[in-house]
């Protein structure tokens, strides 16, 4: 299975850069693992909600841009369904057992996703009702995709 993070902005914190780069290692005997960035488009502090909604368009092409055709996408947002690691686990391992070797998660930018990337994916995801810097959720996520992966595996997960 290919799994990738596409994600809105570059990761400027030494340590989080660290725990992915850590995380992505664990990673490699299992499945291909990938993090993509595509650039944060530059904007003022405080804007309308039309100016918001352009920010979000043209961080959405950018991220549409890096997604195959054939990929399944999970959308990381707000909205979305709340899952257990243990449902992380089982909706990968469904999705590779019915034929599904590239999945997708996305991560927008400091504004959310604009709703060209909510229509493209298949699944809206969310990790709880509470605010997170989208790039401590790159962290977060990537540890979750490490943890579904060693349940599936029925290995005991370490630190």
């Amino acid at each position: 299975m290919f799994i990738q993070i596409i994600a809105v902005g570059k990761l400027k914190e030494k340590y989080l850069v660290q725990g992915i780069a850590e995380y992505a290692k664990r990673l490699g005997p299992y499945v291909k693992f990938q993090v993509l960035e595509v650039p944060d488009e530059k904007a003022p502090e405080t804007m309308s909600e039309a100016e918001v909604l352009q920010v979000k368009a043209r961080e959405g092409e950018r991220l549409l841009g890096l997604v195959k055709s054939d990929a399944h996408v999970i959308a990381l947002e707000v909205g979305g369904e709340l899952w257990s690691s243990e449902e992380l686990a089982a909706h990968l391992d469904r999705l590779g057992t019915y034929g599904t070797s590239h999945v997708v998660f996305v991560i927008g930018g400091s504004h959310g996703l604009a709703d060209s990337v909510i229509s493209r994916a298949q699944q809206r995801l969310s990790f709880g009702r509470m605010t997170l810097p989208h790039q401590l959720m790159r962290l977060v996520l990537v540890e979750q995709i490490y943890r579904a992966v060693k349940i599936n595996r029925g290995e005991p997960y370490r630190l």
